[in-house]
Formats: structure tokens, C-alpha cells, sequence
């Protein structure tokens, strides 16, 4: 009886649980949503934004990223107050007087919380990069009105020992002042110096115009020019086109394929592996975030449940800047991404376990 009475329990910890979180998430972006019509309200009119665009192509997509982006914030929240209610319910105290451990009694919410982890990282790796695909460029087109924007003092590695500059790249498809080096170990064979190069839409390909090429062969060099001449190179124009937010656009896939890309050219992946490991430690906090709450709420106090939601929006919030300050600290180099962005879990981890300890008692 009491085994099957507990699972009972469970279940029901589990629906309070899950109910109160997606509850609390569709409340914050109905909220959003509404903030968002009426700071955007001029902008939609004035560039003649379509109705179906606006809803399918933004408010559609915009729905999952704020579901993602606010999760740690209200799994904190919804396991706070929904476990503060059963505290003063007196609910906890008599599953624990039934025989049941404390210990036991956290299951329900580690199974909980590993749904929204699931959730979490579903939505962050697989559903949210396309669509912010869309959302992304109907807020430059529409909203902040970004024109098209191009590196200027292009260096990059195309594949091992062939190395590319540019002055710059502008929106007609044209780099100039290009030049292209090749190495064996470490003594330059060949390189190639042309005024501009320019993207062939049509036939996918490189024409440079204006070039000279230099071959050397230990003390010999061949020197040969010309007006104009096809090649093939391991790059596109979009390689050089300034594309606001992009590393929220893709998949996990897409991203770790960007990042070793990436490295093989020589260009800085901070930027990206930040993104990489946010995206696994964030479905990680929902165990930490329900732990802490879960502990702290399931004990009645002076102060209420008005204590138990400030304790944990205090919470939340000191999380998320934690998460912001590491950031800063592997962008500037001082720490690796991998480390940096764990950092607030490990932390928090830290105190999960002691309040767990305390709690337990």
C-alpha cells in the first residue's frame, strides 16, 4: 500500500511540478509577447510588414527562443512555489512521516527536472537555431533596418599550408588587393597577388583579375601574369559577410562543424564554443535549480511563500549573472569556453550540496 501510494505521490509531484513551470513559461512570454507588440507596433507599420510574415515568420519562432532563454529563471521559480504550497499544505511533512526518505522524496523532482533538461536541450540545439534563422532576419529587416555588412582585412587559413588575404569584401561579390600563399612546412612555393577577385553567381566559382603568380622553387622563381583567370577556392561570399547573431542560428550539428572549420582557417572560435557549451550546461542547471529549491522550499519558515519565491527569484537571478560574468571571462581569453561557462554550475552544484545536507537532516 505504501509503495503504491507513493507512486501516487510521484506522479503528482511530477504533474504540480511540470504544470506550474510550462504554466509560469507561457504566462512570462504571453507577457513578452505583448511588450513586444507594442515596442514594435511603428516598425511593422512603417516597413509594411505582412501579417503572416509577423506571426509566422517572428512571433512563431520567437515563442521557443524566450521558452529556452527563461527556463533555468522559472524551473527555480515553479519548483519553489509549488513546493512552498505543499510545505504549508503540510503536505511534506506527512510523506516523510510515512516512512518515506528525504532522499526519496527528491525523485519526483530529479525526474522532473530531467524533463525540462530534455526539453531544454532539444529546443537549444535542434528547434530554436533554424528558427531564429528566420526571427534573426526579420528583426534586421524590419526591426533594426541592418544592411548587409562585409570584413575588411580578411586573413584565413582555406586548408592546411594555403593561406588567403583581403583588403576587403564588399556586397557586389568583389575582394580586393587579394592574395593567396602556399607553404610546404615552412618555405613559401607559391603565391598569388591579384587587384580584385570576384564570386561568379552563376557558375559557383573564382575569377581573378589582374594577377600575378610567383612559383619558387628553392633559388629559382617563375613569374607569371595576366588579366584574368579561373580558380577554385575553399571558400563563399558568405564567409566574409557580417551576419548579426548568426551563431544562434545553428544547429549542433552545423556548430561544431563551424568550429572546426573555423579553426582550420585560424580564426578566434571563442565566440562559438561559448555558444556550443551553453547549450550543454543550461539543460544541466534544471537538476541544481530544482535541487536548490526543492530543499529550501519543502521547510516551513517565518516569512512564507512570499520568503521561499523571494529566496529563489534571489536565486535565479544571482545564477544568470554568475553565467553573464564567466562569460565575459572566456571572451576576453582568461579562461577557456569549456571551463567558463561551467563555472556557475559547478558553483551552485557546490551549494545544492550543502543545502541538500542541511535539508535532509
Amino acid at each position: 500500500m505504501k509503495i503504491s501510494g507513493f507512486k501516487t505521490i510521484d506522479l503528482y509531484i511530477t504533474k504540480k511540478f511540470l504544470g506550474t513551470f510550462f504554466y509560469a513559461i507561457a504566462l512570462i512570454i504571453s507577457i513578452a509577447m505583448v511588450f513586444d507588440i507594442s515596442e514594435n507596433l511603428d516598425e511593422f507599420l512603417s516597413k509594411d510588414a505582412s501579417i503572416k510574415m509577423i506571426i509566422f515568420d517572428y512571433y512563431l519562432n520567437f515563442i521557443p527562443y524566450f521558452a529556452n532563454l527563461f527556463s533555468s529563471l522559472f524551473t527555480f521559480i515553479a519548483v519553489i512555489y509549488f513546493t512552498s504550497k505543499m510545505a504549508y499544505n503540510s503536505e511534506i511533512i506527512a510523506i516523510l512521516s510515512s516512512g518515506v526518505s528525504f532522499r526519496r522524496l527528491m525523485l519526483p523532482f530529479m525526474i522532473s527536472a530531467f524533463v525540462i533538461a530534455v526539453f531544454s536541450y532539444m529546443l537549444g540545439n535542434y528547434v530554436i537555431p533554424p528558427a531564429n534563422k528566420k526571427r534573426v532576419d526579420f528583426r534586421n529587416a524590419y526591426i533594426e533596418n541592418k544592411r548587409a555588412e562585409f570584413q575588411t582585412d580578411i586573413h584565413r587559413q582555406l586548408s592546411p599550408g594555403v593561406y588567403i588575404y583581403m583588403k576587403s569584401y564588399t556586397a557586389s561579390d568583389v575582394g580586393y588587393n587579394f592574395t593567396i600563399e602556399k607553404f610546404e612546412g615552412r618555405k613559401l612555393v607559391s603565391k598569388l597577388s591579384s587587384r580584385y577577385i570576384k564570386w561568379d553567381r552563376e557558375d559557383k566559382k573564382w575569377t581573378v583579375h589582374d594577377y600575378i603568380i610567383r612559383d619558387i622553387d628553392g633559388t629559382e622563381e617563375t613569374i607569371t601574369s595576366g588579366s584574368e583567370i579561373d580558380t577554385t577556392l575553399n571558400m563563399v561570399p558568405d564567409d566574409y559577410r557580417v551576419i548579426h547573431n548568426v551563431v544562434e542560428t545553428m544547429s549542433l550539428p552545423k556548430l561544431n562543424k563551424e568550429i572546426k572549420d573555423l579553426r582550420l582557417r585560424g580564426v578566434n572560435t571563442t565566440e562559438y564554443e561559448i555558444e556550443k557549451h551553453k547549450r550543454r550546461s543550461q539543460p544541466f542547471s534544471a537538476f541544481i535549480l530544482t535541487l536548490i529549491g526543492a530543499c529550501l522550499a519543502s521547510r516551513k519558515v517565518k516569512g512564507g511563500i512570499g520568503l521561499h519565491l523571494g529566496l529563489g527569484i534571489l536565486f535565479s537571478f544571482s545564477y544568470i549573472l554568475f553565467m553573464q560574468i564567466s562569460t565575459v571571462f572566456a571572451v576576453s581569453g582568461s579562461i577557456p569556453p569549456s571551463i567558463a561557462v561551467w563555472i556557475p554550475n559547478i558553483f551552485f552544484g557546490g551549494i545544492a550540496a550543502y543545502i541538500y545536507r542541511w535539508a535532509s537532516r
